[in-house]
């Protein structure tokens, strides 16, 4: 039996990979998610919801009183489901849910395992550092050795590694003899490369296919700005979301985002990127996750502030002119990449079972 707990999309992702692989190796799952992340789970795992709020990075006393308040009524709640799920592991997804869920479960002498998905150490896993046996690291963090810590990966799910060129050129009715370039800012888009993909691309003879993903709050702002520009959308394919992303990816010579989780993804695939950190991010951890792709030689970094049409304009034409350097960027993402990661992470899980029962 494993206790899977996440908050948010994008530390539930992490945690559901590993969900998946234990499954397939004979777990039983139970989920703990917040009600909002409850849909994306029901249908395939006993799941319960935490009402929970993440502590503001301002220090607000209203916000913080809610804040404590919602930790305190769902303790009563946690020991209910440890009651009666009797979990032989727990896993903490990384989000504000993990939090109260490890914690308990490892004070009821559940052994525990915690994933962080970014470059550094967010502050549920520095909370719950001292509670879980294993904490599993998506990328390299200074000063973060075993035994606790173990580089792994992020977790990534089947269906972004077993992507293919030709699943995203089907979705995206792309041709097989012009290059692809991807461009996305999240589930919800970015208004700097939104902005700059306008100014750069729209309504201008291009060369390559272009699949832009601007998020749905911006898809009719975008839209309209691209046929001002007099664009015909022969090339330029504009999409408010996509749940077939990591098709996309996969049919992509060059790929412009956000470094959020999804560096783990591009590497894994293998897929040089003009990164561009969200200058916002807590503790400026998307800026770190780029450094490690930038470091490997598999990515340029831009500035949120230094993006503009001009800028991408020259960046994008520069490495799809130069082939030599491209296929070498993808060499090296390649070589960053973790594709085994979730398998990595369940066996540290069961490491950590084994040992239980051992004792």
């Amino acid at each position: 039996m494993l206790l899977a707990a996440g908050g948010t999309g994008g530390h539930l992702q992490p945690a559901l990979a590993v969900a998946a692989e234990a499954e397939a190796r004979g777990a039983r799952v139970v989920v703990v998610t917040t009600p909002s992340q409850v849909g994306r789970v029901a249908a395939q795992y006993q799941t319960f919801a935490l009402e929970l709020k993440g502590f503001s990075r301002r220090f607000a006393p209203r916000e913080y009183a809610t804040t404590l308040r919602l930790l305190a009524a769902a303790a009563p709640r946690v020991e209910r489901i440890l009651r009666e799920v009797r979990p032989d592991v727990a896993i903490g997804g990384g989000g504000f849910a993990s939090g109260p869920v490890v914690a308990l479960a490892a004070l009821r002498a559940v052994p525990a395992l915690a994933l962080e998905a970014d470059a550094h150490l967010g502050v549920a896993n520095r909370m719950l550092r001292p509670f879980v046996r294993r904490v599993c690291l998506s990328f390299p963090i200074a000063g973060l050795r075993p035994p606790k810590f173990v580089l792994t990966g992020r977790p990534l799910a089947a269906g972004q590694l077993s992507a293919s060129a030709e699943d995203g050129r089907e979705a995206f009715a792309l041709a097989a003899d012009l290059p692809v370039v991807l461009a996305f800012g999240g589930s919800q888009g970015a208004q700097s490369i939104n902005r700059a993909c306008i100014d750069a691309f729209g309504g201008r003879p291009l060369d390559f296919q272009l699949v832009h993903v601007c998020g749905p709050r911006n898809h009719a702002v975008v839209l309209a700005e691209l046929e001002a520009h007099g664009e015909r959308f022969e090339r330029y394919h504009l999409v408010p979301y996509t749940d077939r992303l990591a098709g996309a990816m996969a049919a992509a010579d060059l790929v412009v985002a956000r470094s959020g989780g999804s560096v783990a993804e591009l590497a894994a695939l293998g897929k040089p990127a003009v990164l561009v950190p969200y200058p916002h991010a807590t503790a400026d951890h998307q800026r770190k996750n780029a450094r490690w792709m930038v470091d490997g030689a598999a990515a340029l970094l831009v500035d949120d502030a230094g993006l503009d049409g001009e800028r991408l304009r020259g960046l994008v034409a520069g490495l799809l002119g130069d082939r030599a350097r491209l296929a070498a960027m993808a060499a090296a993402s390649a070589a960053l990449g973790r594709p085994d990661a979730t398998a990595r992470v369940v066996d540290e899980v069961e490491k950590i079972v084994k040992r239980r029962g051992d004792a």
